[in-house]
């Protein structure tokens, strides 16, 4: 690692502090990160990036998850309110919260991808003064969402990355592309930016993480125990009656929903590698005398391979129609999520491993880590890459924690975020002795 770079993140690391906090402190769910990513376009604009947002960067069919429309705009108009910058707005509108930022060099060498992830939580976070956030006063103000997961830390590494790399494109070749992604939480943002093409003529993909259950200090070149998932939620529809009076004149939809979520339970595994189904919530009913007319449910599948996870979940769809006939009510399941298995490169985790090594802040780093580690919609970015023929990679940078991820206590020690930049930006600082390398 140069002095140069090792300068550069130094200087950087108060600004990084203030950064994190005050996208903590503005914490925005999947589809509605308009405060975040008009704050990430105007800083990534003013450094000399060329900027792609909002429909330019996603595929409007392909996404998943997506608020009402009437949410979005009020959450809009929310984020307009705590400081957005208002010119970016407008590509944004509508929860197109994604952006690509490009540098390049006019050097000859190979398309370096990067991706963050900018999205919240739908969490409210503690408030006490035992919790570092609330009790400095950056905890989240906005109900109901809180970064819980780190990424308001990735994004802060994307935006200081972007720093560090345009000050020292002298050095750099070939063509940078940072990619800002919204709505990884539920794994929901990433297949639409894939489908929109925004790594097709990557080289070299890398997508990160901090924490994880990995120790500070530690490096994943080549994490590969991330699930394939789809994620659904179910709507039974029957017909109400007098419990009392009339019950035959019923058709109880709440009775097809348990009876699904008992026979959910109650599936088979599959023989080729693990498997998860999880009925998180059931929802229905309208009152005690009152043959249930809806029933909802939020489910989802896991595999070790895409192919497990597909088994799981046409299992699932079998049970639920099967149910549904049952009791001889309609149902209807809208697609909510999904991610996709994905093994890194060999060659470019190699490389990675390389590179690291020079990092002083890493004391161990390793290819890959053992502990499962759910689900992560960067891998439909990743096997994009590869189907184009490049190389793909996901990282996990280790840190403390103040308590594990999804918590309403959760919070890292910001350091991680200086010792990522150091070791992303060596990665494109170093990119054209990949061939020998590898």
């Amino acid at each position: 690692m140069s002095c140069e770079l090792s300068q550069q993140v130094s200087a950087l690391a108060p600004i990084l502090t203030a950064w994190r906090r005050d996208l903590h402190q503005y914490a925005e769910s999947g589809w509605l990160e308009f405060r975040t990513a008009s704050k990430v376009a105007d800083t990534l604009s003013q450094l000399g990036y060329h900027l792609q947002l909002g429909r330019e960067v996603i595929k409007a069919d392909a996404r998943m998850g997506l608020p009402p429309e009437a949410v979005l705009r009020e959450q809009e108009q929310r984020a307009l309110a705590q400081g957005a910058v208002a010119r970016w707005l407008p590509a944004f509108s509508g929860g197109f919260t994604g952006i690509v930022a490009t540098l390049s060099t006019g050097r000859p060498g190979p398309v370096v991808g990067f991706r963050v992830d900018m999205d919240a939580l739908d969490l409210n976070e503690q408030q006490d003064d035992q919790h570092r956030p609330f009790r400095d006063g950056f905890a989240s103000c906005n109900p109901g969402m809180m970064h819980a997961c780190g990424h308001d830390g990735h994004t802060t590494i994307g935006i200081g990355l972007a720093q560090v790399l345009m000050a020292m494109r002298d050095q750099l070749c070939g063509t940078i592309k940072l990619i800002f992604q919204p709505a990884e939480e539920g794994t929901r943002g990433a297949k639409s930016m894939a489908e929109a093409g925004v790594v097709d003529d990557v080289d070299f993909f890398t997508a990160i993480h901090i924490g994880t259950g990995v120790p500070a200090g530690h490096l994943v070149c080549g994490n590969d125990t991330f699930m394939a998932t789809t994620k659904f939620d179910v709507t039974f529809t029957g017909v109400a009656a007098h419990a009392g009076g009339k019950p035959e004149e019923g058709r109880n939809a709440l009775l097809a929903a348990a009876q699904a979520a008992l026979g959910l339970h109650s599936l088979p595994r599959h023989s080729a590698g693990a498997s998860r189904i999880n009925v998180g919530v059931l929802q229905a009913g309208s009152g005690r005398n009152v043959v249930p007319s809806q029933a909802a449910m939020k489910v989802e599948t896991r595999g070790a391979t895409n192919a497990v996870n597909e088994f799981i979940f046409q299992q699932a769809m079998n049970v639920v129609a099967g149910a549904a006939a049952m009791h001889g009510v309609t149902h209807e399941v809208t697609l909510m999520g999904a991610a996709q298995s994905s093994k890194p490169s060999a060659p470019w985790v190699r490389f990675i491993h390389r590179q690291a090594e020079a990092i002083p802040e890493l004391v161990q780093v390793v290819d890959r880590q053992d502990a499962a580690a759910g689900s992560e919609d960067a891998t439909y970015l990743m096997e994009r890459v590869k189907a184009h023929g490049g190389l793909a990679s996901y990282m996990v940078f280790g840190c403390d924690l103040s308590a594990g991820h999804h918590n309403e206590r959760f919070d890292f020690d910001e350091s991680v975020m200086a010792v990522a930049i150091k070791t992303l930006a060596t990665l494109a600082l170093n990119i054209r002795d990949f061939p020998e390398e590898a």
